[in-house]
């Protein structure tokens, strides 16, 4: 199952969200403001994050960039402000995706489930990587240690 962070201020939005990703099985956590989202995400593990842009104590932005200094944890930004600025501005900031509000919670759980899809595909090559190891390595270093 996987684990999201709403971190939304509009208190119905985020309920709205929560209820439509728990009944699709994710588990989840809300945050409504930047500080205590920020918190959640450097503290735990979730497997993508969907940020609102405009919140109170730390903007959406400056929680986008500074998750992304130290995880790599998918964040699809979900806000009122829809000019290019906005949405270059978000994506350059470390967000993944960018959806509009109002939006189809059609359309969001589609985007999210993309996005986990692409994680878990480049995950599972990652585990698949092998080295190969020939006679030869093996000659030249008989201690060699494969892992």
């Amino acid at each position: 199952m996987s684990r999201i962070l709403i971190i939304e201020d509009e208190k119905n939005l985020a309920r709205f969200v929560e209820l439509e990703l728990k009944h699709e099985g994710y588990d989840i956590q809300v945050e409504y403001n930047g500080r205590k989202g920020l918190d959640a995400a450097l503290a735990e593990d979730f497997d993508a994050i969907l940020l609102d842009l405009m919140l109170p104590e730390l903007n959406g932005l400056e929680v986008c960039r500074r998750v992304r200094e130290v995880k790599n944890t998918p964040i699809i930004m979900m806000t009122a402000r829809d000019s290019v600025i906005d949405r270059v501005s978000g994506l350059d900031h470390g967000a993944d995706d960018y959806i509009v509000k109002p939006f189809a919670i059609e359309e969001l759980l589609a985007r999210l489930r993309a996005l986990l899809r692409r994680i878990d595909l480049e995950s599972e090559q990652q585990s698949t990587k092998q080295t190969t190891v020939t006679y030869k390595d093996l000659c030249d270093n008989p201690f060699m240690v494969v892992r």
